[in-house]
């Protein structure tokens, strides 16, 4: 892909390159999404920045390539989604390359992945990949590529065994998967392969810059990596164990450094207003507002039990008029049950804060179908609404709302998720409700979720489903017709096993063989203890 002339690159680029090594660094969604991918560009750069590496970006709406397939050594993906395979398939097709690995010969590249889907379970899709990266990939990429690099004269197979011995590097060729005991096993022994933990030092910030991105000319700055709440469904929280925080004076730098480029700013973080020194960020960020007054800022979300005036002023002066909170649920009992600490009483104080201080409105999140939710937590729910909209008048309230998804990794991995009928009477019970307050609701997709927690929970089996989804026009239809065909010819086990039903704490799960640190295990296993 050839440097298109809207994009401004805040890094130096080698004047010269001697180049031992192409790479395609493929993202599977179109330019203006890839280019708001603050990992996808931030290892691009890394990779862009070595004279020794050749390295080209490559999205789903790519039309033309500075080096050909034929001359690509290396190919990888950053997978954030677990829906993100259909944008892989379509750039795998725009090229002529074999959907699975083992259909790949020494023509074409070796091509690897990393991210939270794969980190989390990467079974569902360990047919399409020849090694994955477990872990934050910012601590791993330019080594496996140097691994690449000095070993170009062998054949794949034995450059995919060298691989294999590095820390946080999984190779699913050298495996074998038991179905029946849903184990992975490597040379007859049960595999392990390490989760990988990046320092947390100074910001990952933008490297590039781009008017077309779909935050438009935006610097985004990382300055929080995981969240200490730990609710029991999150995976943000549990993959990205121990919580990190970037340093004060880090942060500082990387505003400063931003500026220079642009007046507009984003704080990225699970959990931002949770970083000990977010109120001396926004104190410094208001005296830079008053240097520079185009300056804009807007942040992912806050915690509603850590919402200031001063945080809701930086806001409102930078350009927010609206902002986000997660209450998770709406009764108390059901928020100390997942862990979400948070009473109704800051919850209130929060909105109150927001309305003080100039916001206009806050988009509230919440999720149904949580383990042991009940219908008078759904009433509550609609109750809390109908409260917060008499108190807080001529306030905008936007509620958004997702159904409850089993993830790997999280104490609820094990917890069954609710039938689509009872979830759907939910819906119907809050839309009708909201709809009497004159609230805003809007309610994510049943049947939608329930194939993400398909693939959240699958195993190896689901590989040949993917392409079937994919070739039936990958739809929320096709996903649907696919697995009637697979279970017609016996390939896979009710889709149910995977999506509903509730797992055994003591039986063995597909992504087992990923480590995480120790006591984690035993840690989500008492965490479910506690819901009986």
């Amino acid at each position: 892909m050839i440097q298109a002339p809207e994009e401004l690159f805040l890094y130096k680029r080698p004047v010269e390159k001697a180049p031992e090594i192409n790479i395609w660094a493929a993202f599977p969604a179109i330019y203006s999404f890839g280019m708001s991918s603050l990992g996808y560009l931030s290892i691009f750069k890394r990779l862009d920045e070595r004279k020794d590496y050749f390295a080209e970006r490559i999205f789903t709406d790519t039309k033309s390539t500075a080096i050909p397939l034929s001359d690509v050594d290396l190919m990888c993906f950053s997978f954030s989604f677990e829906i993100d395979f259909l944008g892989m398939f379509k750039i795998f097709e725009r090229f002529n390359i074999p959907f699975n690995s083992k259909d790949r010969n020494e023509d074409f590249p070796l091509i690897f992945a990393g991210g939270p889907v794969l980190t989390a379970n990467p079974e569902p899709f360990s047919d399409f990949f020849d090694f994955i990266i477990i872990g934050d990939a910012e601590q791993m990429d330019t080594t496996v590529i140097d691994v690449v690099k000095n070993n170009k004269n062998l054949p794949k197979n034995e450059i995919l065994r060298l691989l294999a011995g590095v820390e946080g590097i999984y190779v699913p060729s050298l495996t074998e998967f038991d179905e029946q005991n849903q184990t992975v096993t490597m040379n007859g022994k049960p595999l392990e392969v390490k989760k990988i933990t990046a320092e947390l030092g100074g910001c990952i910030t933008t490297p590039i810059i781009s008017e077309k991105s779909y935050f438009s000319d935006t610097y985004i700055i990382e300055i929080a990596r995981g969240c200490s709440q730990r609710c029991g469904f999150c995976l943000a929280s549990y993959l990205n164990l121990p919580t990190r925080f970037v340093s004060y004076e880090n942060i500082v730098k990387s505003i400063d450094f931003g500026l220079k480029y642009t007046k507009k700013i984003a704080l990225l973080g699970a959990l931002i207003s949770a970083h000990p020194d977010f109120e001396k960020i926004c104190e410094y960020i208001l005296k830079k507002k008053e240097e520079i007054p185009e300056l804009e800022m807007s942040v992912s979300s806050l915690r509603a039990d850590t919402i200031s005036p001063l945080i809701v002023k930086t806001l409102v002066k930078c350009g927010q008029k609206h902002s986000t909170i997660a209450i998770e649920a709406g009764s108390e009992r059901l928020r100390k049950v997942i862990n979400k600490n948070l009473s109704e009483e800051e919850i209130f104080n929060a909105v109150k804060i927001a309305q003080e201080n100039g916001l206009t409105g806050l988009k509230i999140y919440a999720m149904i179908g949580h383990p042991t939710e009940t219908m008078e937590d759904i009433k509550e729910l609609a109750d809390l609404a109908k409260r917060l909209k008499k108190t807080f008048k001529n306030f905008d309230f936007t509620y958004s709302f997702a159904t409850f998804v089993p993830k790997a990794h999280t104490p609820f991995q094990y917890c069954a998720r609710e039938a689509a009928k009872s979830l759907e009477k939910k819906y119907n019970y809050l839309k009708k409700h909201f709809h009497q307050l004159g609230i805003k609701i809007r309610c994510s997709s049943v049947n939608w979720d329930y194939y993400q927690a398909l693939l959240s929970r699958g195993d190896r089996r689901l590989g040949k489903y993917l392409v079937e989804v994919y070739n039936e026009g990958g739809n929320l239809g096709a996903f649907k017709q696919a697995y009637k065909k697979m279970r017609q010819k016996r390939l896979l086990p009710p889709s149910d096993d995977f999506a509903i039903a509730e797992k055994p704490l003591e039986q063995p799960l597909p992504w087992n063989f990923i480590k995480t640190a120790p006591g984690e295990e035993a840690l989500r296993k008492e965490f479910c203890r506690l819901l009986s």
